[in-house]
């Protein structure tokens, strides 16, 4: 099959490697991506330093190499990255991962929390679900109308949306460097991380959910660049992986300030119920009122650009596999169903989602590795066999673990907890998966590698018995 040509031969200029990396950026960052790394820095007080390098590897590298996988394998969306373990697997893979970061939780919290943060402490506590409903209601009728063309969605969130969050977020950063409100190296840590900081932060960038979303927005990135005349495979991973680099490396210095801000706060106000609540008293206490309508109009932004690339990368993928459905009616569905679920509320959606992610994490993190190195083994799928096999023991492990009371201090979450405690290495750290998934890719790049030497001992031997006949 011959390679397609590019439209455009011409290297891409600065200005628009940066409008591509300002998408990655703004489907990236959401209402998620701003709390929790403050809350990280309440929970881990004066071991911060620490507790951000384990964020950074789940919230950015990760994400990162999310997007390298993209790039690597020339893959258009989350489907081909399970592609090597057969269609079926791919196919369920990809409906686990949307309906994941999409209707059931990921994109409905990007409604609830700008409602729950900016909007809800406006209001008497009356008008609590009316609010919610009205807000979230012309919320994904907004994300609609922008996803509607395809076309518009890198102007509209590279161009727009985007760079008026940075000099919203900008302003609060300056507020908080410039009169810290106390001393990061000073502040009392919480017991969970006074002893495992790093492993700690580690799973709490699983709450951020972009090494998910970036297998999902692969196929809305690869769109995008092919709409600047790159439409051949290598040029297009090319472009991909460079504007992923500066995207992820923006993100990740927004962490660390977001991080470091959590933690000062401290030296005012005691640990918060979440970041959302740690949010709003940073920004109240710099800017008093003003503060809430500056916090609302922020993660609404934040949250409008993030919820923009799910309900489109939900789109396009669903219509690419199920085309009988058109992009524009699985758009309105995406955005329906998030609406109704968002109704639910922010409590519940993160209590809901916490199990899913321990489930999805392993397997994601083991197939973003293993395209990556794809070239070292030729995408060989008995290599991507062992390592799922073996990841899906502990990743279920962790699933019942994490869910809730009803469930994990039940009987049989008991006893099963007890085996994952006895029988699997860290499963203290939520880090039992790893040692099953490398004797998995060892097990696999062994066969891999030995294929060749018995296919020709096998071919000696024939041979060696057809000359003795």
């Amino acid at each position: 099959m011959q390679e397609v040509k590019d439209l455009n031969p011409k290297p891409l200029s600065v200005k628009q490697y940066l409008v591509v990396s300002s998408m990655l950026f703004g489907l990236f960052f959401g209402a998620g991506n701003l709390i929790f790394p403050i809350h990280l820095g309440q929970l881990s007080g004066a071991n911060w330093g620490l507790a951000t390098v384990g964020f950074l590897v789940t919230a950015v590298v990760l994400p990162l190499l999310s997007v390298l996988a993209v790039s690597v394998t020339h893959s258009q969306g989350v489907y081909d990255i399970g592609r090597p373990l057969g269609p079926a697997f791919a196919l369920a893979f990809m409906v686990l991962i949307h309906a994941t970061i999409g209707p059931l939780f990921g994109t409905p919290r990007t409604a609830t929390i700008p409602f729950s943060v900016g909007v809800q402490p406006l209001l008497p506590t009356s008008l609590d679900h009316v609010g919610l409903f009205v807000f979230s209601a012309l919320f994904f009728g907004a994300a609609f109308l922008v996803s509607f063309k395809e076309s518009n969605i890198m102007s509209s969130v590279g161009k727009v949306l985007n760079p008026l969050f940075l000099v919203l977020l900008f302003s609060v950063f300056a507020l908080g460097f410039m009169s810290p409100i106390g001393s990061a190296a000073k502040q009392s840590v919480t017991t969970a991380y006074q002893h495992a900081s790093f492993f700690n932060g580690f799973l709490q960038g699983y709450n951020t959910m972009d090494a998910l979303a970036g297998l999902a927005f692969g196929v809305t990135v690869v769109t995008a660049v092919r709409q600047l005349g790159k439409t051949s495979s290598k040029s297009n991973a090319k472009v991909t992986a460079k504007a992923g680099v500066i995207a992820t490396s923006m993100i990740g210095l927004i962490y660390v300030g977001l991080i470091w801000l959590g933690a000062t706060t401290l030296g005012r106000y005691k640990l918060s119920a979440d970041g959302g609540v740690a949010f709003n008293q940073l920004v109240t206490h710099y800017l008093g009122g003003v503060g809430h309508t500056l916090l609302a109009t922020l993660l609404t932004v934040t949250c409008l650009t993030t919820a923009v690339g799910l309900v489109a990368a939900f789109a396009q993928d669903f219509h690419k596999h199920f085309p009988k459905v058109s992009y524009r009616q699985w758009l309105a569905f995406m955005c329906l169903a998030s609406f109704l679920t968002a109704n639910f509320g922010l409590d519940e959606i993160l209590l809901w989602s916490t199990p899913m992610l321990m489930f999805l994490y392993p397997f994601a993190m083991a197939l973003i590795l293993l395209s990556v190195c794809s070239p070292l083994f030729k995408r060989d799928p008995v290599v991507y066999a062992f390592v799922v096999v073996f990841t899906a023991v502990p990743a279920l492990l962790d699933m019942v673990a994490a869910f809730p009371p009803v469930v994990s201090q039940s009987a049989f979450g008991k006893a099963l907890g007890g085996f994952q405690q006895n029988v699997l290495p860290f499963a203290s750290l939520g880090m039992d998966w790893v040692v099953p998934a490398v004797v998995g890719a060892v097990l696999g790049l062994g066969i891999h590698f030995l294929k060749p030497v018995f296919s020709r001992q096998s071919v000696v031997t024939s041979e060696h018995a057809s000359a003795t006949k």
